[in-house]
């Protein structure tokens, strides 16, 4: 690295530099950027960039690498500024993000940064990024355009199916439904061969602050408030037209792009969404909002598992007696829930096990579906729009959320065997 304020002349022409609050705590960029470019890159401070790039030692540079993480998030209009600036001075802009919420990156993005890199650096990424910038753009072709055919929209859905609906429930903030359903309906999309997927929807009833879209980065379209606002008209054209596809395994009615009231829909209204997913797919699995609401009781009453999410606080176990007391005094079926302890300690933590075992007796439930901490990975692959199986395929999380599609999968097949 060649110090930006150095004037000597046997100094190497700067064709790039690192911009962030300290580069030393990125240090895979440091090792990255030495390898790619040896001494021609520099280092800035954000306060120092802007003015940095009308400077004479600024005509040699090609890019910038913005290295950014939760800490700067605060200062946008400031990172904002310094990527207009660059790209006022002609210069290209690589943008280097540790644990930053998709927002933040997508307004990074829309003021001019023209590549994305997540933090850790994933092997040989920056390289790609770099020689993406430096390749020329395509020479235009000198012929008149052909009429653009209409962008595809929704999914064209065959019946004939009787899903499984599995539904998935916090019962208290942030301890990873949400986390759980998505990547738990991929795995049961991926789980047969190419000829063998089974068909699975993906349902976020989150009408609020549903984060499925996010989770599996894909847009919130105005035919899901369409449709939810007129079910009484739905039929299986108009449902397929309202989901999005993923990859082509797996299709996802979102949440609506705006926050709506909770009693948008009612039973009858979340009852027919039902019957159509289950008429056209083999599995269904429904993300739930936190509060329970009138509908509730339709999807636990149609649903053949209804995954409660809970972890070892107090919080979780309160919420656990609370619903289970609300259920049995209105003598709803509580045996159709199955409660799924969340960041479980470790089988060496005997401490640790001795309270889980005490939980579930107090609250006389069975916590026989326990899921390990994945750690921050797991948060990653969610704010890049990723399942595990993509983004940290041996991820202990990953593992064992496998092994519940595959018993979800047995009691699918033992379920159509006794009908």
């Amino acid at each position: 690295m060649t110090s930006l304020t150095d004037t000597e002349a046997e100094a190497p022409p700067i064709v790039a530099c690192t911009i962030s609050r300290d580069v030393q705590n990125f240090d895979l960029l440091i090792e990255d950027m030495e390898t790619l470019l040896g001494e021609a890159w520099g280092d800035l401070g954000f306060e120092e960039a802007a003015a940095f790039f009308h400077q004479p030692e600024a005509a040699t540079l090609e890019f910038i690498a913005m290295a950014i993480d939760a800490i700067d998030e605060p200062d946008l209009p400031m990172l904002s500024s310094i990527i207009a600036s660059a790209r006022d001075a002609g210069i290209k802009v690589v943008l280097i993000a540790e644990d930053v919420t998709p927002a933040s990156l997508h307004q990074l993005l829309r003021k001019g940064a023209d590549e994305f890199v997540p933090y850790p650096l994933p092997e040989g990424e920056l390289g790609a990024a770099v020689e993406r910038l430096r390749a020329p753009a395509p020479a235009p072709v000198a012929i008149a355009p052909e009429p653009a055919a209409p962008a595809p929209t929704g999914v064209t859905l065959k019946g004939g199916g009787d899903g499984v609906l599995i539904a998935v429930q916090g019962l208290a903030g942030g301890v990873g439904a949400s986390t759980l359903a998505v990547n738990l309906a991929y795995e049961l999309a991926t789980s047969g061969g190419k000829d063998q997927q089974p068909r699975v929807c993906l349902i976020d009833l989150g009408l609020q602050f549903g984060s499925v879209s996010t989770y599996l980065d894909l847009p919130r379209r105005e035919n899901v408030y369409e449709l939810l606002s007129d079910i009484d008209a739905m039929d299986g054209d108009s449902f397929g037209q309202a989901l999005s596809s993923y990859e082509g395994k797996l299709q996802v009615l979102t949440s609506p792009a705006d926050i709506l009231p909770l009693d948008l829909i009612g039973p009858a209204e979340v009852h027919k969404i039902l019957d159509v997913a289950r008429d056209h797919f083999d599995y269904i699995v429904i993300d739930m909002p936190g509060t329970v609401v009138q509908w509730t009781e339709t999807v636990l009453t149609e649903a053949q598992i209804y995954l409660a999410m809970v972890e070892l606080n107090m919080r979780s176990a309160q919420n656990a007696l609370r619903l289970k007391k609300a259920l049995k005094s209105e003598d709803l079926p509580f045996e159709k829930i199955r409660f799924v302890l969340n960041r479980a300690p470790k089988f060496t933590d005997l401490q640790a096990k001795s309270r889980v075992k005490r939980m579930a007796d107090s609250l006389e439930i069975a916590l026989d579906v326990q899921l390990p901490d994945g750690g921050r990975v797991v948060a990653q692959a969610c704010d890049h729009g990723l399942p595990l199986a993509t983004h940290a395929a041996k991820n202990p999380l990953r593992k064992e959320i496998v092994k519940l599609a595959l018993q979800l999968i047995a009691i699918g097949v033992d379920d159509a065997e006794a009908a």
